[in-house]
């Protein structure tokens, strides 16, 4: 066994996996040993991890500097790598920086010259403007979900970072997306491409039938009968989002929403809450169909079909991961006609499907973070100690820079509320509120 694969081990045990699966190991092996690697595999199939261990044997731990630059399209995916980061322990400093965080925070977290840089490309554009020696020794540069940068609009930014960056000597790009073309500006010049096909073949489709124009009593009776599955419900646009949360509301449905109109913090604690359990549904935009950190999901909904085939593979992606098969559920009305690129799906009929039960999880926000040294082990006891929980009903904890959310048992959460609230965790007074 090599030292490489020794320490390789011991990262992926803290993320709680036993060994790279196929693909992780083909690219593993073509990021380290080749200059410029295109990745192309679908979603949920494990490209983070795939990108991130060459990544980080290539890093200098004498070196305070900008070393590593992963560019994302999104918040989410930002913030997302930075955690998987973070959850390794590698021992080097990690950053992410995007719009609608503060810009004073940014600079706070870039004097210390994390060795690794996420972000998305406007934000880390504005801070190379702002300071070009952050690029100085950037050697290694990972564009993740490159063809979604471009479709959100970033190309300007994109090229102005990579022409910014002299000391770049490995290139990666990755994508779900299977027939795509690389812009010039990119710099590629002999790019080992890898392909790994859709695993669509794992996937059930069912469409359930509506008799009114609206689908919503077509949704409800769906999500009575997967009951406390978990599960994302896709719409294409904000407005339908709305309408159909009202919907939920009515009915006493719990659920949360993600879509680009929301402010960051809303959309961060839209997916702690689906992540944590607070939430067995997710409603959103196809935002969520790539990028973002979400567990496994039992099925996924089109409430509305996409209008092409890409954004309908990207979704169903969503719950045939990895190792495990997915259902997708189209809603459709009676006299609705089903898109050519839908295939195989047998019609459902519902009635009179009772309601799916409440969760048996709230979520706590607490004031303290990353910043006040406070671990998730700190949050923990504080629960356990000052809250009077057992262990086993301490949830799911995030940590953040400047706050973190801890799950609890629903029934006991608005108590915890007044207890805790203005307490003491490591000699730092926190602020407890309870997520709606």
């Amino acid at each position: 066994m090599t030292d490489k694969t020794k320490d390789h081990r011991e990262l992926l045990q803290k993320l709680g996996i036993e060994e790279l699966n196929q693909m992780q190991q083909e690219a593993y092996q073509a990021i380290a040993e080749r200059a410029e690697v295109v990745l192309l595999s679908p979603t949920g199939t494990g490209k983070t991890l795939a990108f991130l261990l060459p990544l980080l044997d290539r890093l200098d731990p004498e070196l305070e500097a900008v070393q590593a630059l992963i560019l994302t399209p999104s918040r989410e995916l930002a913030l997302q790598i930075e955690q998987v980061l973070r959850d390794m322990g590698s021992g080097f400093k990690v950053n992410a920086v995007y719009g609608g965080r503060s810009k004073y925070k940014d600079r706070q977290d870039l004097q210390h010259l994390p060795a690794i840089l996420i972000g998305t490309p406007g934000r880390v554009a504005d801070h190379f403007r702002g300071k070009p020696t952050l690029a100085a020794q950037v050697r290694t540069l990972v564009l993740d979900e490159f063809d979604k940068s471009l479709e959100v609009g970033f190309e300007k930014e994109m090229k102005e970072i990579i022409a910014s960056l002299p000391a770049v000597d490995k290139k990666v790009l990755t994508s779900a997306t299977q027939k795509l073309s690389i812009p010039s500006f990119v710099g590629l010049e002999d790019p080992k491409t890898l392909v790994f096909e859709s695993q669509e073949q794992r996937l059930t489709l069912k469409t359930v039938v509506s008799s009114t124009r609206d689908k919503l009593e077509a949704l409800g009776n769906l999500l009575g009968l997967l009951g406390e599955g978990r599960g994302i419900i896709f719409c294409n646009f904000k407005d339908t989002i709305r309408f159909v949360s009202e919907y939920l509301q009515e009915k006493d449905i719990g659920h949360a929403v993600f879509y680009g109109g929301l402010e960051q913090i809303a959309r961060e604690q839209a997916l702690v809450q689906f992540r944590n359990g607070t939430h067995r549904v997710l409603l959103a935009t196809d935002l969520a169909a790539r990028g973002i950190d979400v567990p496994e999901l039992d099925f996924i909904i089109h409430y509305q079909l996409p209008p092409h085939q890409e954004e309908f593979v990207h979704r169903n992606g969503r719950t045939a991961r990895m190792h495990s098969e997915g259902i997708a559920y189209l809603i459709r009305h009676q006299d609705e006609y089903l898109p050519d690129f839908v295939e195989g799906a047998s019609d459902l009929y519902l009635k009179d499907c009772p309601p799916p039960p409440p969760t048996e999880w709230a979520t706590l926000l607490l004031s303290g973070g990353r910043r006040d040294k406070i671990s998730k082990g700190d949050i923990a006891g504080f629960l356990i100690k000052q809250g009077a929980l057992q262990a086993d009903q301490v949830g799911l904890i995030e940590l953040k820079q400047d706050c973190a959310f801890a799950a609890v048992p629903r029934n006991q959460a608005r108590q915890l509320v007044s207890t805790l609230n203005n307490g003491r965790l490591k000699k730092k007074k926190v602020r407890v509120s309870l997520l709606p």
